[in-house]
């Protein structure tokens, strides 16, 4: 007779999996409250402590620690050494594992959870049983999955077994449930010494779907979706259109982000990893006729987020152009009818809205990861107005606008901006001056009036008198050059407002 031993804590679906065993001639060996659930459901049981002869112990911290239960695990079947001790201890043989573990995730969710009741929940025994049966995988299931069970059964009943391919897989998502496992602990410890950033750091992520290619089609590529509850592009559902490339989803990432920066209505058009089109208005889609004015041809096969339920008026204007893809919290039945149209077009639902950026912003490098917090904040505490000239208030709300947007614009970052709109845009050049002729040269709407964000301080004069010429009345800039006198007396003698906030919003 084969054996299955089962300690689950994960007890979905569990009875009618080893009921389904039990017909095709498995006995089962289990533990706690696993073999109470399953001798409740009338399911026979071998107690371990009847098996090892050796009672749990230490309010269960020790039950399965034993070797008559891994020798029964590990032992390769192939060697007559381990079969004669096995022969020899009374080891019998354990032909499948099921084992999920500890809720220890659970557990530190609760915003009261102590210290000594994350510990209690983490587990010894259980990662101990998944990685011997991992190991030794060609002569044990294992399963740690309850979405395995209905396949594995399946294929047991029509071939007796499962293929070593079959098994080989089983072992590698066993390992990654464990390594996950070990991950959350890490993470959790780490958080608890108050180390920022952590001296390690804990990071597990599973493939969420093969894309067609990377950046250029000989590239191969996938999304990876951090673990633990799924957020941000992870969390977000298809609604319909074609398969989400690699560019796609960094568009997507880049609209997103920027969109999180308003609680006003917003549209946000982006292109390449860049903004081309910003704007907030009363309603949905007068924001998104603001945004499109900013730069309609680049729009043209662009990427775009809303932060309001897309309205059946806005859909019908964002299918005057091309477009590939849309992110927004959702979609009214007016809206998916007007899409439908556009078969291609890839819809992407993100509800409930995410408040803000999680986790730590990762880069990878040659040779190691890069790790920051992300650029969650707006303005510090150091911010003042530096010329004679005060900012009206009109211009005040432009520049706090226009400053939102070029935290999300590639450096060197140049936003122009007025009543809540971008003017012009310009971005990832090696010379500020440059980045300001650009976002003056893209404008497709009167700059007169308009305010400029920089996302770091002007090295020389030269760009504010570039703003000026073009009609810029007001300038926020980091500040902190050694040139800063000079360019506060270029915006004097321009009639400029110029605001020094002492944060910089690099984007590299």
């Amino acid at each position: 007779m084969k054996v299955a031993l089962v300690s689950v804590s994960n007890k979905k679906g569990i009875e009618n999996f080893c009921r389904e065993l039990v017909k095709l001639g498995y006995a089962i060996l289990s533990t706690g409250g696993t073999a109470a659930a399953l001798k409740k459901a009338g399911i026979a049981v071998v107690d371990v402590a009847d098996y090892t002869g050796f009672p749990e112990i230490m309010d269960g911290r020790v039950k399965t620690l034993h070797p008559k239960v891994h020798g029964g695990i590990l032992a390769d079947r192939h060697k007559a050494h381990h079969r004669a001790a096995m022969e020899k201890h009374g080891i019998q043989a354990i032909d499948m594992v099921v084992v999920n573990l500890y809720p220890f995730e659970e557990t530190i969710k609760k915003p009261d959870v102590t210290l000594e009741e994350a510990i209690e929940n983490i587990d010894i025994g259980g990662p101990t049983m998944v990685r011997a049966a991992a190991k030794n995988h060609r002569h044990v299931i294992i399963l740690v999955d309850p979405g395995d069970y209905p396949w594995a059964l399946e294929a047991l009943r029509e071939r007796g077994d499962l293929t070593q391919e079959e098994r080989r897989r089983l072992a590698a998502k066993a390992f990654a449930h464990t390594g996950r496992y070990d991950s959350l602990i890490t993470t959790y410890l780490e958080k608890t010494l108050g180390e920022e950033p952590p001296t390690n750091l804990g990071l597990f992520f599973h493939k969420v779907q093969e894309l067609r290619y990377g950046e250029n089609p000989h590239q191969k590529a996938a999304f990876y979706a951090e673990g633990g509850e799924p957020w941000g592009l992870a969390r977000a559902r298809q609604l319909q259109g074609k398969e989400l490339s690699y560019n796609n989803l960094l568009d997507l990432h880049s609209v997103l982000t920027l969109a999180l920066e308003f609680q006003d209505p917003v549209a946000v058009i982006a292109k390449h990893n860049n903004p081309c089109g910003v704007a907030v208005g009363e309603t949905l889609v007068q924001a998104y006729r603001k945004a499109l004015k900013c730069d309609p041809v680049s729009a043209y096969g662009g990427i775009l987020a809303f932060n309001r339920m897309v309205d059946g008026e806005t859909a019908k204007e964002i299918t005057r152009i091309f477009v590939e893809a849309i992110i927004a919290p959702g979609y009214s039945p007016e809206a998916r009818e007007v899409f439908s149209a556009k078969a291609n077009l890839r819809l992407l639902e993100l509800d409930p809205w995410p408040e803000k950026m999680e986790g730590w912003d990762l880069r990878r490098v040659a040779g190691g990861l890069l790790v920051q917090e992300p650029d969650t904040l707006l303005l510090g505490e150091e911010i003042r107005v530096v010329t004679k000239r005060e900012p009206s208030q009109d211009e005040r709300k432009d520049l706090t606008f226009a400053w939102r947007v070029v935290k999300h614009v590639k450096s060197n970052a140049i936003v122009l901006a007025r009543g809540g709109q971008t003017v012009g845009i310009g971005a990832g050049q090696m010379s500020r001056v440059d980045s300001v002729k650009i976002a003056i040269m893209k404008a497709q709407v009167p700059i007169q009036g308009s305010v400029l964000a920089s996302d770091a301080f002007f090295p020389f004069p030269d760009g504010v008198e570039e703003a000026a010429r073009a009609g810029v009345k007001a300038v926020i800039q980091p500040g902190g050059s050694i040139r800063d006198e000079e360019v506060i007396e270029a915006a004097d003698r321009l009639g400029l407002a110029m605001v020094f906030t002492r944060m910089r919003h690099f984007r590299h």
